[in-house]
């Protein structure tokens, strides 16, 4: 990280009460749902000298998806979409870290959903780094990707009647990370 340097460099926890992993997704063609999962857990690896070394791990509870909507979220947790009973967790692990300028980093990893693995690129931006009022020191990342909720198993949709589809292919995921160095 060119505006970090090597005292950032070691084991963090993603502090989960302030982040996110989010998703939007186009609904009857004309609008967007958004949400997130609100259980889930993460570790990182920062090397501020050579970020190449850095990586990644993120587990999430499946049936913590929350768009606000009872309804919805019991059809998002079913066999239709994430199919919690059978595949319980979603998980990324990352496999490397490209830099590309002073704060954009390219994670790619291992995305797993619905048991489908595929590799996936996600961009984060590097928000900076602060010692927090309790003597921990902190470093922010934000992040999204497009994927193509097809290439997971996650190929339940309708048509609608002036053509289209209910449910968008793309999805973006949306990233928001305040991790914690552990001591």
């Amino acid at each position: 990280m060119a505006t970090a340097t090597a005292e950032l460099t070691g084991e963090y926890t993603i502090d989960t009460a302030h982040s996110r992993v989010g998703f939007v997704a186009r609904h009857a063609m004309v609008t967007k749902v958004r949400g997130a999962f609100n259980q889930w857990e993460g570790t990182a690896y920062i090397d501020g000298a050579n970020p190449a070394n850095s990586s990644a791990r993120v587990t999430i509870d499946a049936k913590s998806i929350d768009t606000r909507n009872r309804q919805r979220d019991d059809h998002l947790r079913s066999n239709d979409f994430v199919d919690m009973n059978t595949h319980p967790e979603i998980t990324f692990a990352s496999t490397s870290v490209e830099q590309l300028d002073d704060s954009t980093f390219r994670m790619i990893g291992d995305l797993t959903i619905r048991g489908v693995t595929r590799p996936v690129g996600i961009d984060f931006e590097y928000t900076g780094t602060a010692v927090d009022p309790y003597g921990n020191r902190r470093v922010g990342l934000e992040g999204s990707t497009v994927i193509n909720r097809k290439d997971f198993g996650v190929t339940w949709n309708a048509a609608l009647e002036g053509g289209g589809v209910l449910v968008s292919e793309k999805v973006t995921l949306e990233i928001e990370v305040s991790a914690v160095r552990n001591p």
